[in-house]
């Protein structure tokens, strides 16, 4: 753009002011020859989004350094200055921020000028009251924008008059607050000293009272203070911030600058000014205790707490050790620590991430100062409620910790367990605590408890946490500490074992142990499953199971010195040394690479349950006896087989009785067991016997599992939970809350609990022996009768017969409970031996074993469907549907030998059959179906004579094999005159049937699987297409057949003549069917004949692609004798919401037969007979009014429109009987590529390139379709049904080569459509390639 002339621009006016003044002033003029896209600057510049302010502001910056004389630079401040007084609050920083960045930009540009126009645009004095507002804001944006350019501070002239300014703007405190002295203070701390010497007297007052009347005032002073002392001492002499009576008056500075940071929830730079000036002067002990503690925290107000919270995370880094130390022992931590126990509800306000991040941050600038770091870990974890820390055992902030201090902290917690100081912890209790509890059940006992139990869990969670760098001596300690302290106790101390030293202050009791136990197997399983993949945790390649194995056998050794707390029994050593020399021997295998990992997965059971041997010696016992026989069976099993098994026939088999141990240590809740289980079970699965697996089976059976409780013992930790339960509920009781609600609960017990026939006999016979129901004597007599001691007595009758009912009622409830629980742990149980069925189902999918997990699993997939209510029957249900239909049903692999099998497999196909088509519910009846299609699967690609060959192994899922010769069948297992009947009475009842669970997706699997079962099916489809049969039954023939004619492999198992006698069968029954079209009443009629429509054109496309010989003219007749129904049912306003659907579909078979659509007439809304309007219309249409004018007009337009003749095209069908095309995209193609077609009465021309074709009733119309015209292409289907990828590559086929030679012309090479025409990508270039023959036919 060229430059223009320099001449003053101002704002824009408004179009109005301009029409007023009755031309254009100046800056109008030269505001018009600016571009648009310099002024569209200034509008990005005020949007809120921040990429495109910075990308508009630096925009603006490159157009005007290419133009810095012109009149833009003019405009530009002008216009910027103008908008820091805009109304809108969020646009004021955005022009600030951009004035600032000129300004640094161009820095001949004098920052007085600007300051001085800015003053004069928002002149306070001249401004009016409801602009004052704006016109503040706008000079302190004014102020700050020179601020942020970074040039106010070499104009000492522009910044001696922004000080003056902002104090000036400090006097309207009501609108910006201690914006302007907040804003003075950031200007006072980046001027060097010598100005702020000079500035210094003209904006501090040498007055206490000043400096500590507002927080901005204060941070002057403190601001002063640090960079010009001296000239603060000769401004206000000396000066003793922190003397007595200035003590109250920073409290309450700080108090206010609290809450002025209430929603920023940040820490404000006065307080941490005030500490560091504190520290400096060696007057933090004072500022602490006065200020802080006695200050701020007497005001009980939540914005001062936090606070101090703030300061004393951001004063950690600079305390002393001793000044730390005092800090974290008094009142503020005190309170700190209430706040952790009392914020525990989802809506309060928590302070401790913000309170790590501190510690965090201390932690890792100090990497270099353990003593620190240990000092102030123990500190936080010092501080206790009632003995129980208020830091959570899994507090992260130790991964800062360095490896001495990280010792350090476990060898703190450890002395701590051993020998409780109580006194040196910092404790407390809430208010709540101290008024429900009583002292007497709140002794030292108990505090001591909490403590230990805290920090046996802290102990685990620091080996468990991942982010700790831990040594390898360290996790052993902490094990070894653990299993010690769990299982065994001291006798003489000895130097070979560390843990023998470690001596208690107050001795553990078993509630204690009972925690260190459960605490050891859960770092047992941390250790197992974290480290199992880094053999550099240790050093020798041992597991962490087996060197606690180890260190318990040197424990055992040495009897003199340490005990167990329950010895062990003569038996129970040597089953102990027997497993010790067994896991010798494994590990000799181990190094073998074929049984290594058999091996190693038994070393872990083996392992396992040894260290359960001190849990529970009995049970673990028997379970390593056992273990130990079926190992040593399995690994000589190879050489001995056939001797060990006629050495003892009665002795079951060893995979039976590990399979037992496996189902009994699942019934613990214990994740670690389950891992190994699966672990173990993996490796013995390919061994699994009928028997064995029945077992499985019974714990999955809901009768066997239920009425059968004897086998399986299923475990629960309920005394541990009770205990953790109980010991939170003492910590917030309230005896009279709990007096109310157990009176409440036993009197809605009384209230809901069901009176049985025999305590109404009761209380009928305790009444009538007290006379209290009154009899034949009168009123008076029953009064004389019933004296004192009788009423006594009945009344004592009547509380002791409701006190056996209530307790009655009681007894009821618990067994409920009972039941309900022991079904909880059953269901559980359940999910985990689910795990073995998944590893069968993985590991040894080829196995014939896996065919009897059918019917189970169908099983429990029913039964959890219909009771599917609590979470955990979701979660059964979930995992069975996950194995059955992922792991069995899709496997890529499937068993290939079942020729031992076979007459069992065809009674289960039809059972499964049956009990598909007799379910509820269709979603159970989909899993009964499929798994009937997974024995013909298997009895497909199972041979009888020969084994199968490996590529038939690896197909996919789902999938039916290639088609295979028809001398192939022989070979295979399956008889389709066995399944025939099965499916084909399927298949007939679920077409005849009101309400049948079958559905179609489970026919067209079956029919794309199994082909030549497909074809035997066809003739029951083919019946019920028409007849006596339900409509809704007719249209799900129809659907079935036109998917199942449309597939591939159905055609390649007909022969042409059978293929064409059988299409021609189908197109008689669609004929038949289409007779009744236009006629229908009800909507599964409706569906009935867009059903009928869909398989006829289907039909069309097949004769047209294979070019069969097939008399079209019957249907030709039928189509054209239905026209005038469908012509004459849509004006009546009731036609269903498919109907333009169905004229598409019944125009598409109209023009296959040579028949062209007529063009469609768009007729105006006065021709259209006016119908009764709807409610809805009527509301809209009383809204609003039309002036007298345009009623006018639109009557004497009706009139002229009543009065013009009819369209004289006889053939032309009644308005709304053409709905328009669907094909909206075809549509403008062909506009687009068709200009020169005229448009009737307003409409476009139809899509046909000939505007001469016949119509429905003319009588040049073609007897038959097998005489069709040469060069004739399909129309595309407006709305047509999608059909499967082999029809649709059928129809690209076909358009590609389009017909010359007719219907019956002369035979060709059967098309062979391969899968991989099923290519989204090939369908994408067939239409392409469509699209560039219909550009070059239209071409002139």
């Amino acid at each position: 753009m060229a430059a223009m002339e320099s001449q003053d621009v101002g704002e824009p006016t408004s179009p109005a002011e301009a029409r007023k003044g009755g031309a254009l002033p100046a800056d109008r003029q030269g505001l018009l020859k600016h571009s648009r896209e310099f002024l569209d600057f200034f509008w990005d510049i005020a949007k809120p989004q921040q990429e495109t302010r910075l990308e508009a502001t630096e925009k603006l910056l490159e157009y005007l350094r290419t133009r810095p004389e012109g009149s833009e630079m003019k405009y530009a401040l002008k216009r910027l200055i103008t908008g820091l007084g805009v109304g809108r609050e969020t646009a004021r920083p955005c022009y600030s921020l951009a004035l600032a960045q000129l300004l640094q930009s161009f820095e001949d540009i004098p920052l007085c000028s600007i300051l001085q126009q800015i003053q004069e645009k928002h002149d306070l004095q001249k401004v009016k009251k409801a602009m004052m507002r704006p016109a503040l804001f706008a000079n302190l944006f004014g102020v700050l924008a020179l601020f942020q350019s970074g040039r106010l501070m070499k104009d000492p002239e522009a910044l001696m008059k922004s000080v003056k300014l902002l104090q000036g703007l400090a006097q309207h405190h009501n609108h910006l607050q201690e914006q302007p002295q907040k804003a003075l203070v950031d200007i006072l701390s980046e001027v060097p000293e010598a100005m702020l010497q000079e500035i210094l007297p003209k904006v501090l007052k040498p007055d206490m009272n000043s400096v500590l009347s507002s927080p901005e005032h204060l941070e002057l002073f403190l601001l002063a203070q640090q960079k010009v002392p001296e000239k603060l001492k000769k401004l206000m002499g000396s000066v003793n911030l922190f003397s007595t009576e200035n003590m109250p008056r920073l409290v309450t500075v700080l108090k206010t600058a609290a809450i002025a940071v209430k929603k920023e929830r940040r820490l404000p730079t006065v307080a941490l000014d005030l500490l560091r000036l504190a520290q400096k002067e060696d007057k933090f002990l004072q500022f602490w205790k006065e200020v802080v503690e006695q200050g701020l925290l007497q005001k009980h107000s939540w914005p001062a707490s936090y606070l101090c919270f703030r300061l004393l995370g951001a004063a950690l880094p600079l305390l002393s050790h001793e000044q730390l130390q005092l800090v974290m022992q008094g009142d503020l931590i005190r309170h700190y620590g209430e706040h952790m126990v009392t914020s525990k509800l989802p809506n309060q306000f928590k302070f401790a991430p913000e309170m790590n991040e501190y510690v965090g941050a201390f932690l890792e600038g100090c990497q270099d100062d353990p003593e620190r770091q240990l000092a102030m870990v123990v500190a936080f974890t010092s501080v206790t409620n009632q003995g129980l820390p208020v830091m959570p055992t899994f507090w992260r902030v130790v991964r800062f910790l360095s490896s001495p201090a990280l010792k350090g902290y476990v060898a703190w917690l450890q002395d701590m367990f051993l020998q409780p100081d109580l006194d040196s912890l910092v404790d407390f209790s809430t208010t709540n605590q101290k008024k429900a509890q009583e002292a007497s059940l709140h002794g030292p006992e108990r505090a001591m408890f909490r403590l230990r139990k805290w920090i046996i869990l802290r102990l685990v969670s620091i080996v468990d946490n991942l982010h700790v760098e831990k040594e390898e001596a360290l996790v052993e300690e902490v094990a070894r500490f653990c299993f010690f302290h769990a299982f065994f106790e001291t006798k003489t101390p000895t130097a070979k074992i560390l843990e023998t030293e470690q001596r208690f202050s107050f001795p553990l009791d078993s509630r204690a142990r009972q925690v260190v136990s459960s605490a050891f197997f859960s770092l047992l399983q941390t250790l197992s499953t974290q480290f199992r993949q880094a053999p550099e945790q240790t050093q020798d390649k041992q597991s962490w199971t087996y060197r606690l194995v180890q260190f318990a056998d040197m424990l055992l050794n040495h009897g003199r010195n340490v005990t167990a707390l329950a010895p062990f029994t003569m038996q129970q050593r040597q089953a102990w040394d027997r497993m010790l020399q067994t896991l010798k021997e494994l590990e000799a295998l181990s190094s073998e690479a074929k049984a290594k990992a058999k091996a190693t997965a038994f070393q872990h059971l083996l392992l396992l349950v040894a260290i359960h041997l001190f849990k529970s010696p009995v049970e673990s016992c028997d379970i390593l006896g056992d273990i130990q026989t079926c190992i040593k069976k399995s690994l000589g099993e190879r050489t001995r087989r056939t001797r060990s098994k006629a050495a003892n026939p009665q002795e079951p088999p060893w995979v039976e009785v590990l399979v037992e141990i496996l189902l009994a240590l699942l019934a613990q809740p214990s994740h670690l067991i389950r891992q190994v289980a699966r672990s173990v079970f993996s490796h013995v699965c390919s061994h699994l016997t009928p028997h064995a697996l029945q077992l499985i089976l019974n714990v999955l059976s809901p009768d066997k599992s239920e009425d059968e409780d004897d086998n399986v013992v299923v475990m629960d930790d309920c005394e541990t939970q009770l205990e953790n339960e109980e010991d939170k509920s003492e910590d917030n009781k309230n005896s009279e809350s709990e007096e109310g609600s157990d009176e409440e609960e036993s009197d809605e017990e009384a209230r809901d609990g069901y009176v049985d026939q025999g305590f109404r006999e009761q209380l009928m016979a305790v009444l009538q022996a007290g006379k209290a129901l009154g009899g034949v004597d009168s009123e008076d007599d029953n009064e004389e009768e019933l004296g004192d001691e009788a009423m006594m007595a009945l009344d004592q009758n009547l509380s002791s017969l409701f006190a056996e009912q209530k307790l009655r009622i009681q007894a009821r409830r618990d067994e409920k409970n009972k039941l309900q629980k022991e079904k909880m742990l059953r269901r559980d149980f359940q999910i985990r031996v689910l795990d073995l069925i998944e590893v069968l189902v993985t590991k040894q999918p080829e196995n014939p074993l896996v065919l009897d997990l059918l019917e189970p699993l169908l099983n429990i997939i029913r039964r959890s469907m219909r009771s599917s209510s609590s979470k955990q029957e979701q979660d059964l249900l979930h995992k069975t549907a996950r194995i059955f239909t992922h792991h069995l049903c899709r496997s890529r692999h499937y068993c290939h030998d079942v020729s031992n099998h076979v007459e069992t497999l065809y009674p289960q196909v039809e059972r499964l059959v049956q009990q598909a088509g007799h379910q509820a519910d269709s979603s159970i009846s989909f899993y009964y179906f499929n798994a009937s299609l997974y024995l013909l699967r298997v009895l497909k690609g199972s041979t009888a004579d020969r084994p199968v060959p490996k590529t038939q192994k690896k197909e996919k899922a789902g999938t039916d094999p290639s088609t295979k010769p028809k001398g192939s069948k022989a070979a295979s297992c399956l008889d389709l005159s066995l399944v025939t009947p099965i499916y084909s009475s399927a298949l007939t009842s679920f077409l005849t049937r009101r309400n049948s669970p079958l559905a179609v997706p489970m026919f067209l699997s079956l029919f794309s699987r199994h082909p030549a079962l497909c074809k035997s099916l066809l003739p029951i489809m083919v019946q019920h297409v028409t007849g006596q049969t339900r409509p809704r039954h007719q249209v799900q023939a129809c659907i079935l057949l036109q998917k199942a004619l449309m597939t591939r492999e159905l055609r390649l198992c007909f022969e042409d003549p059978e293929w064409e006698q059988l299409i021609g069968q189908v197109l008689a029954k669609v004929t038949e069917n289409l007779r009744g079209l236009g006629k229908a009443q009800t909507k599964s009629e409706q569906q009935k004949e867009l059903s009928s429509l869909e398989l006829l054109n289907a039909l069309f496309r097949i004769v047209n692609h294979e070019r069969l010989t097939v008399d079209l003219t019957a249907v030709l007749g039928v189509l054209q004798s239905q026209q005038s129904n469908l012509q004459h049912r849509q004006p009546q306003g009731e036609p269903f919401a498919g109907f333009s659907r169905l004229y598409d579909l019944y125009w598409q078979a109209m023009r296959v037969l040579g028949v062209q659509r007529p063009k469609s007439e768009k007729k105006d809304a006065k021709d259209i007979p006016s119908a009764t309007p709807s409610p809805m219309s009527i509301k809209r249409k009383k809204k609003g009014f039309l002036p007298e004018t345009k009623k006018r007009k639109l009557e004497g337009s009706a009139e002229e429109e009543a009065a013009k003749p009819a369209a004289p095209n006889g053939n032309q069908a009644p308005s709304g009987a053409q709905p328009p095309s669907t094909g909206k995209k075809k549509r403008k193609r062909v506009r687009s590529k068709v200009p020169a077609q005229s448009p009737v009465n307003g409409t476009p021309a139809a899509k046909s390139p000939t505007s001469e074709l016949p119509t429905a009733t003319s009588p040049s119309a073609p007897a038959k379709a097998s005489k069709l015209k040469k060069n004739r292409k399909l129309p595309q289907e407006n709305g047509a049904t999608p059909v499967s990828p082999v029809e649709a590559a059928s129809r690209k086929q076909h358009q590609k080569e389009p017909s010359k030679t007719g219907v019956s012309g002369k035979p060709r090479k059967k098309a062979r459509l391969s899968l991989a025409a099923r290519s989204p990508s090939l369908l994408r270039s067939g239409a392409s390639k469509r699209r560039a023959q219909l550009r070059k036919g239209r071409k002139p």
